[in-house]
Formats: C-alpha cells, sequence, structure tokens
C-alpha cells in the first residue's frame, strides 16, 4: 500500500453497480479506486501496469470471468490481491476462486462495511470469505479429499501455530505481534507452511486450518 492508502481497481460489466462501487469507496478514508475495467481484457490490460493493492472481481464477464483473470493476475502480479465479489452463490466458481489464489470471496448482498473490511483485510495480507461462501469451500474439500491421519505432521510448533494464526485471518504483522518474532520471520514460517502442505495460497491455508478444526 501507498502509506496508508489502499489502492483498489474495480472490474464489472454493470456500469451501475462499478460506479456504485465506486461512489461507495470514494467515500471511506484511505481507500482510492484508482482505475476501473468492464472486460477481462482490460483487467489484464491495465492491473499490471497501475498495480493496486486490491482488485475488486466480478465472476461473469462478458469475455471471460472473474476467476480465471485472478488466476492470471497472480501469475503476473502475485503481489495483488484479489477478492471476488458477484451475486451468485456458485460453489464450483467459489471453490475454483481459492485455487486460483482469491485472497477473498464475497456476495455483494453483504453491506458496504462489510465490504470495506473485506478490502482493508485482503490489502493488509489477510483473507476473508464470506461465513456461508467458507462453509462451502470446507465441505468441498471434505468431499473431494479425505485427509492423512495427521496431515500436519511436518510442520514445526511455530509453524503449526502460525498455521492456526492464518486461519483466523490474521495478516503477517498481527501475527508477529501475538508471537513476538519478525515479520519476516513469520513470512518465512507461511511460505514454509504452503511448501510442506503443497498449498499455492495463503487462503488455502487458511481454508485448511478451518478444515481441520485448529483455528
Amino acid at each position: 500500500m501507498t502509506g496508508s492508502t489502499v489502492r483498489v481497481f474495480l472490474v464489472d460489466d454493470h456500469e451501475v453497480e462499478r460506479r456504485g462501487l465506486a461512489d461507495l469507496l470514494s467515500e471511506e478514508p484511505g481507500i482510492e479506486v484508482i482505475g476501473e475495467a468492464a472486460t477481462a481484457r482490460g483487467a489484464m490490460a491495465r492491473v499490471p501496469v497501475l498495480m493496486p493493492d486490491v482488485v475488486l472481481l466480478d465472476v461473469q464477464l462478458p469475455d471471460g470471468d472473474g476467476v480465471h483473470v485472478c488466476r492470471d493476475l497472480k501469475q503476473q502480479a502475485p503481489e495483488v490481491a484479489c477478492l471476488i465479489v458477484t451475486t451468485f452463490d456458485d460453489d464450483r466458481a467459489l471453490f475454483d476462486a481459492v485455487l486460483a489464489g482469491a485472497s477473498g470471496y464475497v456476495v455483494n448482498r453483504i453491506g458496504g462495511p462489510e465490504l470495506v473490511d473485506a478490502i482493508r483485510v485482503v490489502a493488509a495480507g489477510g483473507s476473508t470469505l464470506d461465513p456461508h461462501a467458507a462453509d462451502r469451500v470446507m465441505e468441498r474439500l471434505r468431499r473431494d479429499a479425505s485427509p492423512p491421519d495427521d496431515p500436519l505432521a511436518n510442520l514445526t510448533p511455530v509453524e503449526r501455530r502460525v498455521l492456526t494464526l492464518v486461519g483466523r485471518g490474521l495478516t503477517n504483522g498481527e501475527i508477529a505481534g501475538e508471537l513476538l518474532l519478525t515479520e519476516q520471520t513469520i513470512k518465512n514460517n507461511v511460505s514454509s507452511i504452503l511448501t510442506k502442505l503443497r498449498l499455492e495460497r495463503r487462503v488455502q491455508a487458511a481454508v485448511l486450518a478451518a478444515r481441520l478444526g485448529i483455528c
């Protein structure tokens, strides 16, 4: 982030909804909307240039979908956080969004304050899911894979504690304060956790922690 300002880019093919989001966010201190796109192509052309902190992505776009845009953006600019916003309770899209590296997934019936909170959380390096969405992701994971007796067997005690706090949605800085360690140490532990658990994204670790009931 630039100082304390969260720079946001909006991707939604409905102009009225996009403008409504822009107006909502422009009234929030510390949040700046730096660009908009109505298509997947437009997002892929502008986001890597502008490098916002957070991209709000509609799932359904006229030339693609937000999940694929998220996956492509994370390959080009992994530091950009993607927050999927949709009117649809689509379990497949939700699951695919997590695997694509989205930092959060919310349905747009949530209130403005909750959406703003979600933006701030993912901008700070955390992850957020609508509570009902998180339940569905965990159920899908339970159906698709049977975990080993102890999937965390290779983690150190510190890594287990870090994973627990990641599952609670804490940022690296907050975890560092909780464990009295440096933020770089926490970052290293998170990277090690992802490698050992064969995960790609922090939000996947958070979902796993919730599924295992350790957070």
